[in-house]
C-alpha cells in the first residue's frame, strides 16, 4: 500500500511539472504520445523543460535528487539543456536532530558519548541526503569530524530504488533509444553507488587507500581515519581545516597561486586515473577545500569518499590511447580504438566513424587551446554515438562525470586554464612508462613472484608435455580421420538426397503429362 501511494505521488509530481512532455518526442508508440498530449492539455508550463525536471526531482526527495545527479553525467542520454539543468542539483537536505545523532553514536560505539569525546557539537556542520557531519574533540585532545548515517535510510532507499527499476523497465519499452541506453543498467549502477555510500566503513577504506596513493604527490590532503571509531553507521576522522575552493577571492587574498591550483587539480585527477586507477569521483566544490596552514599551504583538501571510481589496466590503456589520439588529431586511430574495444558493431565502417569524430572535434581544435572545452567535445561525441549504436560503457560513467567536474572547477579557478596542454605531457609520459622499457621492467618485477614459483617446476612440466605429445598427435590424427569419414558420409547422403529429389520431380512431371 505504501509503495502504491508513493507511486501515485510520483505520478502527481510528474504531471504537475510536465515531466511527461520532456519524453514526448522520443516515445515509440503513437498512442502514448497522444495520451501525453491529452494529459498535458490546459496546463501552463512556463519554465524550461530542464528546470521543470530538476524541480520535480527536488520535490520527490533526496534519492531522486541523487539519481538526477548521476543522470546528469549521461550526456548521451539527455538533451544538452536538460543535462545542464540537472547538473545544478544540490544535495541540500535539512539536518536531523542532534540528539538523534548522539544516540546513534552511542549505540555504534556501545558506550556513553562522554567516554569517547571530550566535546561533541550537536549542531552539524554539513548535512546531505545520506549522512551529516558533526565536529568533536577526542579524550586525547585530537580534533575530529564525526560522520553519522541518517536513520532509516536503507528502507527508504530500497523502496525508491524498486520504483526506479520499474520505471526504467517502462522507459526501455516505450522510448525509442531505451534498449541502447540501458536505463535499467543505469539504475543498477545507481543502486550500487547508494548502497556503497550506506556503508561508512567502505567510505573510510576508500579514504585510507586514497591517502596512501597521494602521499608522495604533495598536492592533496586526505583526512586520516580513526579506525577504532569507525562502524557502518558512524565514522570518525581527522578534522580538516581549509577554505572552500569556491571562495576564490578569499584564497587569492591569502596568497594562494590560483592558476597553479587549477593546474594541480588536473594533475591530481590524471594521476589518480592513469597511475592508480582509483579516483575520487565526487569532486564538486562542496567536497574540496584548500589548506592555508603554513605546512601545507595551497594544497587541496579532499572530503567525502563515498563515491570512488576504479579502472582496470585495460581501461587505463584504452583511455590514454584515446586521449593522445585526440591531442594529435588522429581521428582514424580514435575510430579504430572504438572498433577494437567492441564499443561499436563490428560491421562499422572505419572511414565513416572517423569522419563523424572529425566533425565533432575539429571545430574545437580550431580554437586556441585554452578555449577548448572538453565537456563540449564529449557532448558532441555522445550525440554522435546514437548514429553508430555506440554501446554505453558503465565503468566510464563516473570518469566522464569527474572529468567534467574537474574541467568546470579548473575553469572557475582559471578561465585561461589549458586543460589539454596540461594533460598531454602527463599522458604521453604515462604511455611511455607503460609501453617502453621501463613499463616492461615494472611488469617483470610484478610478475617475478609467479615466475619464481614456476621456474623450479619448468623441467617437470616440459617432460610431461613431451610425454603427452605423441598421444596428442595420435588423437589429432584420429580427429582428422573422423572428420574425413564424416565429410565422405555427408557427400554420399547429399548425392542420395539429390537423386531422390530428381526422381520425385520426374514423377511429378510425368504425372502432369509433361513427359
Amino acid at each position: 500500500m505504501r509503495r502504491l501511494l508513493r507511486l501515485v505521488y510520483i505520478s502527481v509530481v510528474v504531471l504537475r511539472y510536465g515531466v511527461d512532455e520532456i519524453a514526448l518526442g522520443s516515445l515509440r508508440q503513437p498512442w502514448l504520445r497522444a495520451l501525453a498530449r491529452v494529459v498535458a492539455f490546459g496546463r501552463r508550463l512556463d519554465a524550461p523543460r530542464g528546470a521543470r525536471l530538476r524541480m520535480a526531482l527536488e520535490r520527490l526527495g533526496p534519492i531522486f535528487v541523487k539519481f538526477g545527479q548521476v543522470l546528469s553525467t549521461r550526456r548521451d542520454l539527455l538533451p544538452a539543456d536538460v543535462a545542464e539543468e540537472l547538473a545544478r542539483l544540490q544535495d541540500r537536505v535539512p539536518p536531523f536532530d542532534g540528539d538523534v545523532a548522539v544516540r546513534m553514536v552511542e549505540q555504534a560505539f556501545g558506550r556513553p558519548l562522554d567516554a569517547v569525546f571530550e566535546s561533541f557539537d550537536r549542531t552539524p556542520v554539513a548535512s546531505a541526503s545520506i549522512a551529516q557531519v558533526h565536529l568533536a574533540v577526542l579524550q586525547d585532545g585530537r580534533e575530529v569530524a564525526v560522520k553519522v548515517l541518517r536513520p532509516g535510510m536503507l528502507k527508504v532507499i530500497d523502496e525508491d530504488l524498486a520504483l526506479l527499476r520499474m520505471l526504467a523497465g517502462v522507459v526501455e519499452r516505450v522510448w525509442a533509444d531505451g534498449k541502447r541506453l540501458k536505463p535499467r543498467q543505469v539504475v543498477a549502477e545507481f543502486d550500487k553507488y547508494l548502497h556503497d555510500e550506506l556503508d561508512l566503513v567502505r567510505e573510510a577504506a576508500n579514504a585510507a587507500q586514497l591517502r596512501r596513493n597521494m602521499e608522495g604527490l604533495n598536492l592533496v590532503i586526505v583526512p586520516e581515519m580513526i579506525w577504532d571509531l569507525c562502524t557502518e553507521q558512524v565514522i570518525v576522522m581527522e578534522r580538516m581545516k581549509g577554505v572552500p575552493i569556491s571562495q576564490v577571492e578569499r584564497l587569492r587574498e591569502a596568497g594562494v597561486d590560483i592558476p597553479k591550483l587549477a593546474r594541480d587539480g588536473v594533475t591530481i585527477f590524471f594521476t589518480q586515473v592513469f597511475r592508480d586507477g582509483f579516483f575520487h569521483a565526487d569532486m564538486h566544490p562542496g567536497n574540496i577545500q584548500v589548506s592555508l596552514d603554513p605546512a601545507t599551504f595551497g594544497r587541496y583538501i579532499a572530503l567525502d569518499f563515498g563515491i570512488i571510481g576504479t579502472l582496470t589496466e585495460y581501461d587505463k590503456e584504452y583511455l590514454a590511447q584515446n586521449f593522445i589520439a585526440f591531442f594529435r588529431r588522429d581521428y582514424k586511430r580514435v575510430a579504430e580504438l572504438h572498433l577494437e574495444s567492441g564499443w561499436v558493431p563490428p560491421n562499422t565502417r572505419i572511414d565513416e566513424l572517423e569522419s563523424a569524430i572529425r566533425a565533432c572535434c575539429e571545430p574545437h581544435f580550431d580554437k586556441p587551446l585554452k578555449d577548448i572545452s572538453l565537456g563540449q567535445v564529449l557532448l558532441r561525441l555522445f550525440q554522435t554515438s546514437r548514429r553508430f549504436n555506440v554501446e554505453i560503457q558503465p565503468q566510464l560513467v563516473l570518469l566522464q562525470k569527474t572529468l567534467l567536474n574537474v574541467e568546470g572547477l579548473g575553469r572557475q579557478l582559471d578561465p585561461d586554464l589549458d586543460l589539454w596542454s596540461t594533460a598531454k605531457p602527463f599522458l604521453e609520459r604515462w604511455m611511455n612508462e607503460q609501453i617502453g622499457w621501463r613499463g616492461m621492467w615494472e611488469r617483470l618485477k610484478n610478475e617475478a613472484p609467479r615466475y619464481a614459483k614456476l621456474l623450479p617446476e619448468l623441467p617437470r612440466l616440459t617432460h610431461h608435455a613431451l610425454v603427452q605429445l605423441p598421444q596428442m598427435q595420435a588423437r589429432l590424427d584420429q580427429l582428422v580421420a573422423e572428420r574425413r569419414r564424416t565429410n565422405r558420409a555427408l557427400k554420399v547422403v547429399g548425392l542420395l538426397l539429390g537423386a531422390l529429389l530428381l526422381v520425385a520431380v520426374a514423377q511429378l512431371l510425368h504425372g502432369a503429362g509433361v513427359w
